[in-house]
């Protein structure tokens, strides 16, 4: 065994991937991944010392929130980047040591906080690996609960890029971090911080919902161009709209057009962006379609967090990376400074030399509804509802993937009967978000929130729901929950809809391969958590009928 990592869905034959990763990470690369895991739990140790003492150290949480996002599954690639990020770890935590001082005679013994000793990590990298905890169930818990501080990392970062910041989710994160490395923790313990994780993601939904809709207006219903113009073109992937808007900036006057591919796609209903002629529209589709897609732009591409397949050596020298992401060979543009913006003008330069893209398709989808939009529709739905005319609401949110099992969701929509509504966010909307499903009196059914992290809006819509009809529980709503995952975001995204008491969620293709059989079992008890089947049993299941 060269590596182990079962972070992802596509984890290797639903265990987890021991040679090489299903998404293209090197076992170099991955062991690389858990030595900055174990390095920010040492930062973390060490920053809350600084608390304790109240000294500030801002520089540390941000290295806590960039840490984790870069070992986001398919996020970075690369090995020095990481190895370098390794060495901040290490600085930082011997800058605190300094400033705390001599510690208290009561510290806990912690092998984090010692991990300032760099080559003796080095060279004992195979026990900070996921493997180290033997117990199953509480090795379980506490990935379930990385991995949620994960999600929850890149939704700050997010925020934080454009000057929104949480002192309350950083001091979670710090406390999730170091329980990971409490070996006094059973599994009664690790429980309720699991689920205090989900109370963090949905504030951390919150703040970047605030941060995204106070700088660029709230998300409005939009018609978005699938097709292609004649000029040269930059086509932007990833998630990060502060990245997005600086790039619009400064192509503004070049000749170069802007498109979005992926989890961009909601750039587009975003009432600042709409100004800019250049800016053209959606083009392509899920992230695991990129090669294929890249290969026809022609132009150079911008990947500004995960979501990035190892590229073909025919495109990869158009391939930018930048903030989280990374992969070897790929120019990686570098990190604003303070009060500055990014320089993008080396992509700027690449693509007037391009050919324009290879045109995909043509048409245009509706998407946009955020809760502010849909808040303003609660009425005509509300009536729709009360007159039978929408009998059910399904959440589809979630990631899309690769697996020909996921079929299954494009398969789930078109089989619904004609009076029920997707509420829909993230790339899992790219399996039925372009197929002629039409609509109710005016109302889409298919109704695009946004981003993996606008599945907060969704929740938002379900509580005014709620409250329209007067019900108690938000489980009393007709709503069904069928999501597809892929990686750590769907995991906050997951313990965020459970603290907000959300049940039967059913989960596919297929569950975690990190849960195990009694843990699994502690959510299916308590929350209703399952998985799909066929599209015909799950129809019955979920009572939907035409």
């Amino acid at each position: 065994m060269s590596m182990f990592c079962f972070q992802c869905q596509e984890a290797s034959k639903g265990i987890g991937c021991i040679v090489k990763g299903v998404c293209g990470k090197t076992p170099e690369v991955s062991n690389l991944q858990d030595l900055l895991l174990f390095v920010t739990k040492g930062v973390a140790w060490w920053s809350n010392q600084a608390d304790e003492k109240g000294i500030a150290n801002s520089k540390a949480e941000k290295y806590i929130i960039d840490s984790m996002f870069i070992t986001i599954t398919n996020a970075n690639f690369d090995a020095n980047k990481i190895s370098l990020q390794i060495e901040e770890g290490f600085d930082i935590q011997e800058t605190l040591k300094a400033q705390i001082g001599a510690l208290p005679l009561n510290v806990p013994e912690c092998a984090a906080w010692r991990s300032t000793n760099r080559d003796d990590l080095y060279t004992k990298s195979e026990t900070v690996g996921i493997l180290n905890e033997k117990d199953e169930d509480i090795r379980s818990l506490k990935e379930l609960l990385i991995y949620g501080l994960k999600g929850m990392a890149a939704y700050a970062e997010h925020a934080a890029n454009l000057g929104y910041h949480s002192a309350e989710v950083n001091k979670f994160m710090k406390k999730g971090l170091l329980a990971s490395v409490d070996t006094t923790l059973g599994v009664n313990d690790l429980i309720p911080i699991v689920l205090e994780c989900g109370k963090f993601g949905v504030d951390v939904m919150a703040l970047l919902d605030k941060a995204n809709t106070e700088s660029y207006g709230h998300p409005e219903i939009t018609s978005v161009n699938l097709g292609v113009r004649t000029n040269p073109g930059i086509l932007v992937s990833g998630h990060d709209l502060k990245d997005f808007e600086e790039l619009l900036k400064q192509t503004e006057g070049t000749g170069v057009d802007i498109y979005t591919h992926s989890e961009m796609l909601p750039a587009n209903y975003y009432p600042a962006f709409k100004k800019y002629s250049h800016f053209v529209g959606n083009y392509g589709n899920a992230w695991w379609q990129q090669v294929e897609e890249f290969e026809a732009f022609n132009g150079p591409v911008l990947l500004t967090t995960n979501c990035l397949v190892p590229p073909k050596d025919s495109y990869k020298k158009r391939v930018y990376t930048t903030g989280a992401a990374g992969f070897d060979g790929c120019m990686h543009i570098a990190e604003r400074l303070e009060g500055q913006t990014k320089d993008f003008s080396v992509i700027i330069e690449h693509a007037k030399r391009c050919a324009p893209p290879k045109e995909l398709e043509t048409g245009e989808i509706v998407g946009g509804f955020a809760h502010n939009q849909v808040a303003a529709l609660a009425g005509k739905v509300v009536d729709a509802v009360k007159s039978g005319a929408i009998k059910k609401f399904i959440v589809m949110a979630g990631c899309d993937g690769r697996m020909n099992t996921r079929n299954y969701y494009t398969d789930f929509a078109e089989a619904l009967p004609e009076d029920s509504v997707i509420l829909t966010a993230g790339c899992a909307k790219y399996r039925y978000n372009k197929l002629p499903l039409g609509d109710i009196g005016g109302i889409p059914r298919v109704l695009d929130a946004g981003q993996c992290n606008d599945s907060y809006s969704l929740a938002v819509t379900a509580l005014k729901l709620k409250e329209a009809f007067g019900l108690e529980d938000i489980n009393e709503l007709p709503i069904v929950y069928n999501i597809a995952w892929y990686e750590q975001k769907a995991v906050i995204v997951l313990l965020a809809l459970l603290s907000l008491g959300v049940k039967n969620i059913n989960l596919g293709p297929t569950l975690p391969a990190f849960l195990s059989p009694n843990v699994t079992n502690v959510l299916v008890e308590n929350f209703g958590i399952g998985t799909i089947s066929t599209v015909e049993e799950d129809l019955e299941r979920f009572s939907i009928t035409a």
